[in-house]
């Protein structure tokens, strides 16, 4: 009994600090920054006068996903649409070369030139499409294959960065999940990033250390990326999103990351698998943060996300199961209560995050059973170095 009671106060003494982080954090989210609009009629008009946008796509084997990005770009309030393709194999550029037509003056192509050492492809393609945009332009906005932008998105980021005087502003859109895997998983992903940092449009993540971002719907001042040096401090980070914003914050930029559910939507991966091996593999964010960063992260959600529900379900058959040996303490009770807080946190947050969401079925509202594979997710990523990434390969 000595032994089991030692075990708790250890996990007590685990648990406690790591549980009083996080109320501290979601304690936050009624003071966030409301979700992002889009503006009324005459707003958007007005906008389409106001300073000059490049929207940046880089592809690499995007034909299929593309079509609805571009779509969705079609009557955006934007000077020009550059598609960065890396040498696609299955007909991308050849399908925006059949496009252009239809986006007279609007829709560019360009082939990037092989990817220098030590870059990774995605902001080696979106460097690319910053030093070919439009000298008159104001804005960078990086927007990936896979979205779905929805009617008034530029204008809308566009006049919140002016009002709020931002100088990099990304937004967290709505996702499109349709297997069940992927509803089970992807939002128990999800969780372990607003545990580390807070609901989107939380001011807290304005700091240095905790800025988060989204290179789905990236925008930049272009004075901004010129005096980093376009994506040269992000070259190698498989995260370059958060690296950048991270960077440019260090330097002096107001950034910001706000819920742009509203007005874009993403279908990023087609089944768990996917996710399980694409998104998993960048969400500890290491690239962007020091080791001890990333460390302390994964620590804090093993105790708060990866530990609770398993040890509930331990506790309660210990303590009320069938043939329980085990005679309660005030240690077991304690940390009864703390693991079934933890639970009950978790599954709340499901009705916070189902905006977040185009659609929804049983296995969404599952997911909290997920996160102690999402957790190890994290520590799998922090544990190794990517080879591979979106159909190239790396050096470890």
């Amino acid at each position: 009994m000595l032994e089991i009671n030692v075990i708790y106060l250890f996990l007590l003494l685990f648990q406690i600090p790591f549980t009083l982080v996080l109320l501290a954090r979601l304690g936050t989210a009624p003071s966030r920054i409301l979700p992002l609009q889009r503006l009324s009629s005459d707003e958007e008009d007005k906008a389409k006068q106001e300073p000059k946008v490049s929207v940046v796509i880089p592809t690499l084997n995007e034909v299929l996903r593309l079509p609805n990005c571009l779509e969705g770009m079609r009557d955006q309030a934007v000077a020009e649409i550059i598609v960065v393709d890396s040498r696609s194999q299955d007909g991308t550029g050849e399908y925006v070369q059949k496009l252009q037509p239809d986006y007279p003056a609007k829709l560019r192509l360009i082939t990037d030139d092989p990817l220098p050492k030590g870059w990774v492809g995605r902001p080696w393609a979106l460097h690319t499409g910053f030093l070919n945009a439009n000298p008159d332009s104001e804005w960078i906005l990086g927007i990936d294959a896979d979205t779905v932008p929805q009617a008034g998105l530029v204008a809308s980021l566009v006049q919140k960065a002016i009002a709020e005087g931002y100088d990099i502003v990304s937004l967290s859109p709505k996702f499109i999940l349709k297997t069940a895997g992927e509803q089970w998983l992807q939002p128990a992903l999800l969780v372990t990033l607003i545990f580390r940092f807070g609901a989107t449009g939380d001011r807290n993540q304005f700091t240095q250390e905790r800025v988060m971002a989204n290179g789905q719907c990236f925008l930049s001042r272009k004075s901004t990326l010129t005096a980093l040096s376009g994506y040269e401090l992000a070259k190698s980070s498989f995260c370059d999103d958060v690296t950048l914003a991270r960077m440019a914050a260090q330097k002096g930029a107001k950034v910001a990351f706000l819920d742009g559910a509203e007005l874009i939507q993403v279908r990023m991966y087609t089944s768990m698998a996917e996710t399980w091996r694409e998104w998993g593999r960048s969400l500890d964010l290491k690239d962007a943060a020091t080791r001890l960063q990333t460390w302390v992260d994964c620590l804090f959600l093993l105790a708060v996300q990866g530990l609770p529900l398993p040890l509930l379900m331990v506790l309660l058959i210990a303590t009320f199961g069938m043939g329980a040996t085990i005679n309660a303490s005030m240690l077991s009770w304690t940390l009864l209560g703390l693991n079934g807080f933890l639970v009950a946190i978790r599954w709340l947050l499901m009705f916070g995050i189902r905006s977040s969401y185009t659609e929804v079925g049983l296995w969404f509202w599952l997911s909290p059973l997920a996160d102690p594979f999402a957790v190890l997710r994290i520590w799998i990523s922090a544990l190794t170095q990517p080879k591979q990434w979106r159909g190239r390969t790396y050096e470890s």
